[in-house]
C-alpha cells in the first residue's frame, strides 16, 4: 500500500469522482422528470399548501409557554407569564 493509496481512502466520499457522478446523474434525473411530470408536480401544489398549515401548526407549536400540568418548570405562582392567559389563576 502506498501513501497515495492512504490518502484516497482518508478522503471523504463526497469530494471525490464517484460523488460527482452520482450528483451529476442525479441532476440530470431530476430536470427530466420535473420537465416529462410538470402537470403532476403542479397540480399538487395546492395540496402541499394546504398540507403545509397542519404541519407547521404540530411542529411550530413548541416553546409557547403552554405548560399543561407540573412539566417540571418552577414558576412564581403570583406572576402569570405570557402565553398563559388561557389558563385558569387561583
Amino acid at each position: 500500500m502506498t501513501m497515495n493509496d492512504v490518502q484516497r481512502s482518508s478522503r471523504p466520499f463526497w469530494k471525490s469522482r464517484s460523488a460527482f457522478g452520482l450528483l451529476a446523474f442525479a441532476a440530470i434525473a431530476l430536470f427530466l422528470l420535473f420537465s416529462e411530470h410538470r402537470a403532476h408536480f403542479l397540480g399538487v401544489l395546492p395540496y402541499l399548501l394546504l398540507l403545509s398549515c397542519p404541519l407547521m401548526h404540530l411542529f411550530m407549536h413548541h416553546g409557547h409557554g403552554h405548560a399543561h400540568g407540573n412539566g417540571g418548570s418552577v414558576r412564581n405562582a403570583n406572576t402569570p407569564e405570557a402565553g398563559d392567559s388561557h389558563e385558569q389563576h387561583r
